[in-house]
């Protein structure tokens, strides 16, 4: 039973690292070595539209658009969006309406192809496994997403910061056909009233029978493993164990609001999960957060894990979509000893705490932060709310501080909190452009294990391949191939441009 089930699960998971960090070249190149690749669908919509807008250098998207089955989405996005030779630097990028409880269908279908889009690139060529990653918290996109990456053949999907009971349901019912729907979270909700998040494939029907993909839910507690094991709307396949050095949004401590000298949350006993009880469970599992080495993913195994979900090792590899220039600046300060990631508790608009990697001219800096003028123009992070008069209304904490006010929030939750969303977008070159001709900076993200990145690159910052990450975690890691190929050339190619420039061939056949 232990053999079938090794050969039914990968050992290693590519962590999937939003906003468009884990993009489908880095998904497709750890796939290609047997692995699980995983796209991010946060915000893909977004992500899309600015790629069209640069002129989706290589013709990729437009490529993944011939097979998109439905052909007025396809022509609509290439009018509204796609600029040949692409954009001017200092142009804005056009925008997409922020979701709403309602959109019309077309906006819905637009996001379905973009999701699409990126698992399609992502599977292309290959039979590896594909999966996708989204917030629960950004609750409104999530169905349109999933169901594009759907119509594209996604293997897996994986879903934490939340807790994602009603996804494994929505996938059985779209994967039939039929509507799949989703609690709304409304604050200042009438009692005994609910809100409904509603999503009918027959608006946009499958040209023959889905899959139903896996489904893994990320949780940083044996307790939330536990309820999701017997409540979820629908079987979960397995779990990714989740610890607080992971980057990206962290759960909460349970023990409550203890702050660290450092103003971090402070993590205790509670906050362990119980192996034990996972186990207990029959299904299975992956550790994450920390695991980033050939020691971790041992003991991951001992422990009676399938393997590891590792993040931060893949974030800063050839592969990933952060801006080329971020990745060359942190790798080489792994090597100097300078990097310093802070668990911020204040910064998302969620509430959880989120790591950010402290940086030069990056919003991460009290001053630059301060500099910024406060606009919420892509809205993934706001809060439904019931108006006095019964209307759903929209609100994020990172907003101008009026504004928030005038839609009923308090000042005090305005304090600290960063537009994660401007400045993920920023970090991986598609910075939005002011009025005032102001660019978007960047926010970084990471887990605590940033430093590991050193045992593959060189003091320098040269890069690394994600089949390199694979080999370390494997244990077969060769350095010296890697500094005979100035920096592994497998699956490297030319340095990716997410913004304008230059992007990477296709890496066409695995390393053996």
């Amino acid at each position: 039973m232990a053999a079938a089930i090794a050969l039914a699960y990968p050992p290693i998971i590519q962590g999937g690292m939003g906003v468009g960090v884990s993009d489908w070249m880095l998904a497709r190149t750890v796939a290609l070595r047997s692995q699980l690749g995983v796209v991010s669908g946060t915000a893909i919509d977004n992500v899309f539209v600015r790629r069209l807008q640069d002129g989706d250098v290589g013709g990729h998207l437009r490529r993944a658009m011939e097979a998109f089955p439905f052909t007025d989405a396809v022509e609509d996005a290439l009018d509204r969006y796609f600029r040949p030779g692409g954009k001017d630097r200092d142009e804005p990028y056009r925008g997409v309406p922020m979701y709403r409880q309602v959109i019309d269908k077309a906006r819905e279908r637009l996001t379905i192809l973009s999701s699409f889009c990126e698992v399609w690139l992502a599977k292309e060529g290959h039979d590896g496994l594909v999966g996708m990653n989204l917030l629960t918290k950004v609750q409104m996109p999530n169905l349109p997403s999933l169901y594009g990456a759907m119509l594209a053949g996604v293997d897996y999907v994986l879903m934490g910061a939340g807790i994602p009971k009603d996804i494994p349901g929505a996938l059985d019912r779209m994967a039939v056909g039929e509507p799949a729907t989703l609690k709304l979270d409304v604050e200042n909700a009438r009692r005994g009233e609910t809100h409904e998040l509603v999503f009918d494939p027959a608006d946009h029907p499958a040209p023959a029978d889905l899959e139903r993909p896996r489904f893994l839910a990320i949780v940083a507690s044996h307790t939330l493993a536990m309820m999701l094991a017997r409540k979820a709307s629908g079987h979960v396949d397995g779990f990714i164990i989740e610890g607080e050095v992971a980057g990206g949004h962290n759960a909460p401590p349970r023990g409550g609001g203890t702050l660290n000298e450092r103003g971090e949350p402070v993590y205790g006993e509670r906050d362990v999960v119980d192996l034990e009880k996972i186990r207990e469970l029959g299904r299975p599992f992956w550790l994450a957060g920390g695991q980033g080495s050939p020691e971790g993913l041992e003991e991951a195994r001992a422990e009676g894990a399938q393997g590891v979900q590792v993040g931060t090792l893949f974030a800063y590899s050839n592969e990933s979509g952060f801006r080329e220039d971020l990745k060359r600046e942190i790798r080489r300060e792994a090597h100097e000893g300078t990097l310093d990631v802070r668990t911020d508790p204040v910064a998302s608009p969620t509430g959880f705490p989120f790591k950010v990697v402290r940086k030069e001219n990056t919003l991460s800096e009290l001053p630059v932060y301060e500099a910024r003028d406060r606009v919420c123009d892509l809205g993934y992070l706001r809060t439904a709310y019931q108006r006095d008069d019964g209307r759903i209304g929209y609100r994020c904490p990172a907003e101008p501080v009026s504004t928030f006010i005038k839609k009923g929030g308090e000042a005090e939750e305005t304090e600290g909190r960063k537009c994660l969303c401007n400045g993920l977008f920023a970090a991986i070159g598609q910075g939005q452009v002011r009025k005032d001709g102001r660019r978007e900076l960047p926010l970084i993200t990471s887990g605590d294990e940033i430093a590991a990145i050193r045992h593959l690159s060189g003091p320098d910052g040269e890069g690394y391949s994600a089949t390199d990450v694979i080999d370390y975690l494997l244990g077969t890691y060769d350095p010296r191939s890697h500094s005979e190929n100035g920096g592994s050339a497998r699956g490297a190619g030319e340095d990716a441009a997410r913004g304008r420039g230059t992007r990477r061939p296709l890496v066409e056949t695995p390393s053996s």
